[in-house]
């Protein structure tokens, strides 16, 4: 066992058995590459990321290759998840000097840190256009011994290319009259009309974008369309619930296995926002199993998520969750040609673990047709067609569980948590069901007793039973913005309250005035060799979306708070033409740009649960994205509930003008109607 053993992230774990004598981030690998004058190797990757894998099999296994690197190297491994912060920096490099980017991520440098070559995944053999992982090590230590005057140089160009790139240069501007409609118009111009989603293979979900959408009458089809598509497909776990990381191909069949906490927070979250949009039970029924997934299998007995799944089980990539005919004929009988058809499971199959070629071609479960249109052409009764199919789901389901497990990543990060935390908290404020506020509120009382820094932000990551690395901006805002959703789901101020300490954090460490933006790290966190700010939405709401929103509400719920609105507007003046550029990835930013744009709209609920009930039944039908919500059986505590009171009574308000308070639902219904078209 190397030094890994006793790290708190199980990607670190995973190599502690390794016979490359690894070092994690810090000094100690710092100081003993400037002992030893060898440059240092930074190998950075994630839990349930394939290729990290395979590449650790195919070379870090080897006990070769290991001396090699032990002889000539000071090893490093990083989570990437773990320390986003250091990952964004190298990826930059790595980005520069291929083209391209991804995990694991390879990076040699200085013992100073600077790199000087970088690439992802390295062969154990040589393959067309790409060096084994032997003749890369063989390379750099010739250069380090003869030549280290050509490798200085390239880390002084590679390091001045990254500080560079991290600099955002903008005048701010007022935004145009017509931005938003730009937005959408871009996103018009990349939407697959036939399969959903934007661009071709591989696709990824985008949730913030499809949020974004749902926002825009004008892009609202697009969003319904996509999140329909995604969830007949293989990207959506048909047995179990949940999506997973992203489809290699254009509809949405086949996935690469691993399931994410954020990528299914974000996507519950945005189709509980599509239901109420839409109304359409199938919509709900995706959101209810991607939050029974959560529950199920990610949630652990403290209230905290978990991270990730695994893609692979025994080295066989989604050996879990594809199936043969021959499987369903042995478990359901005679119902199991019904079901081969509905979920389009074949003897030519649709996937193969090219790594594997004895494991065989096998089907990834896919909606084939509407159960009533397969019922038709089957000539069976539908009613009848669809009772078969639950209880063949839930057999396979029963069935599959016996089968390996995938991995599960049991480290908590607070910025996805508060992906997390967000979505149950939107659930029972929609649903009206006690059981997701529950969920949530546990999840509140975890962070806050697990994960609360001493001086009163957030650390970032809890695991092997202590918190460590000091918070991020995404950890700040991301959960800010989970608390804001579950004071608008339990009516609780502290929560409010909590979040505006959060909201204060990110201005005091992460803000810069100077620059318009928020940077991912700030305070007193270790130098890198660059500072940077993330406003791209890669697979999460992005750092400068997370506070700017963040800001913005805390501004509609606090009337001495005026700098949020400023400061969101400014965020989005620097970041405008990124956003015109490339519109699908700054969905984050673009429902800040939308929330500036709304006026201020303001419900108020007063009166006992009970009293409430009726007004609150009524309300969850309502799509009001950015509608100041306040529940309390008093009035006082929130400029919103202020000189407010009433048993059972609506208070609502458009820029600062309010309608005389009801406690009538006919007429409730009719204020919020109007007050749908004002929101968005």
């Amino acid at each position: 066992m190397n030094r890994l053993a006793h790290e708190s992230s199980p990607y670190l774990r995973q190599h502690a058995s390794n016979p490359v004598d690894w070092y994690a981030w810090g000094e100690t690998a710092f100081a003993a590459a400037r002992e030893r004058d060898v440059p240092l190797l930074l190998s950075i990757g994630y839990s349930t990321c394939h290729w990290c894998h395979v590449m650790a099999h195919e070379s870090f296994e080897d006990a070769e290759v290991a001396a090699y690197m032990n002889a000539n190297f000071v090893n490093i491994k990083l989570d990437r998840e773990e320390r986003p912060d250091i990952d964004g920096v190298y990826m930059s490099a790595v980005q520069a000097m291929t083209g391209a980017g991804g995990w694991p991520m390879t990076v040699f440098a200085l013992p100073s840190g600077e790199p000087f070559y970088a690439g992802t995944y390295f062969p154990p053999r040589d393959m067309q256009g790409m060096p084994s992982f032997r003749r890369v090590l063989g390379s750099v230590v010739k250069a380090w011994q003869s030549d280290r005057g050509k490798l200085l140089g390239n880390a002084a160009a590679l390091t001045a290319h990254v500080r560079e790139a991290a600099q955002v240069v903008s005048e701010p501007s007022p935004l145009p009259a017509d931005f938003l409609e730009q937005g959408l118009d871009g996103l018009r111009r990349s939407f697959d009309a036939r399969h959903g989603g934007f661009g071709r293979a591989p696709k990824f979900p985008a949730p913030t974008t499809l949020m974004f959408l749902l926002t825009q009458p004008g892009g609202r089809q697009m969003a319904l369309a996509t999140l329909t598509m995604m969830g007949r497909g293989g990207l959506y776990d048909q047995l179990g619930g949940g999506f997973h990381r992203y489809s290699v191909d254009e509809k949405w069949l086949v996935p690469h296995f691993e399931k994410m906490l954020y990528d299914n927070a974000q996507l519950a979250r945005t189709l509980l926002a599509a239901y109420q949009v839409s109304q359409d039970a199938d919509v709900l029924r995706l959101a209810r199993e991607t939050l029974g997934y959560l529950e199920r299998e990610m949630l652990s007995a403290e209230g905290g998520f978990y991270s990730a799944q695994d893609a692979d089980q025994q080295g066989i990539e989604g050996q879990f969750f594809v199936w043969t005919p021959g499987e369903l004929d042995e478990l359901l009988g005679e119902d199991a040609e019904l079901v081969k058809a509905f979920y389009g499971v074949t003897p030519e199959g649709n996937f193969a673990d090219p790594h594997h070629p004895e494991f065989g071609r096998r089907s990834v479960l896919s909606v084939i047709q509407e159960p009533q249109v397969l019922a038709a052409e089957l000539g069976v009764d539908e009613a009848e067609f669809k009772l078969k199919l639950e209880h063949a789901r839930q057999a396979l389901f029963q069935a599959r569980t016996q089968r390996p497990l995938p991995g599960t990543d049991d480290k908590v990060l607070t910025s996805w948590n508060g992906l997390a935390l967000a979505a149950f908290a939107d659930a029972a404020r929609i649903t009206g069901e006690a059981h997701y506020l529950e969920i949530a509120r546990r999840n509140a009382a975890f962070v806050s007793d697990r994960l609360r820094d001493p001086d009163g932000g957030l650390l970032h990551t809890f695991g092997g039973g202590q918190a460590r690395v000091r918070g991020l901006t995404e950890d700040q805002a991301l959960y800010g913005l989970g608390l804001v959703a579950l004071y608008q789901a339990g009516g609780d101020l502290k929560h409010l309250y909590w979040a505006r300490e959060l909201w204060q954090r990110c201005v005091a460490d992460h803000w810069d005035e100077d620059a318009g933006l928020f940077y991912s790290a700030g305070g007193p966190a270790e130098t890198l060799i660059a500072r940077q700010a993330q406003a791209f939405d890669s697979a999460v709401l992005s750092d400068n979306a997370a506070a700017a929103l963040l800001g913005l509400w805390m501004s509609r719920y606090f009337s001495d708070d005026s700098e949020g609105e400023r400061l969101a507007r400014r965020t989005v003046q620097t970041f405008q033409a990124q956003m015109l550029a490339a519109p699908s990835g700054f969905g984050g930013l673009w429902q800040v740009a939308t929330f500036l744009s709304a006026p201020h709209t303001e419900i108020a609920l007063l009166g006992t649960l009970e009293e409430r009930a009726p007004l609150e039944a009524e309300l969850r039908r309502h799509f009001l994205p950015f509608t100041t919500l306040a529940f309390a059986e008093t009035g006082g505590g929130l400029d919103v509930l202020e000189s407010r009171g009433g048993a059972g009574v609506a208070y609502v308000c458009i820029n600062r003008a309010c309608d005389l308070p009801t406690s009538d639902v006919s007429t409730f219904r009719t204020q919020l109607e109007r007050l749908e078209h004002q929101d968005v």
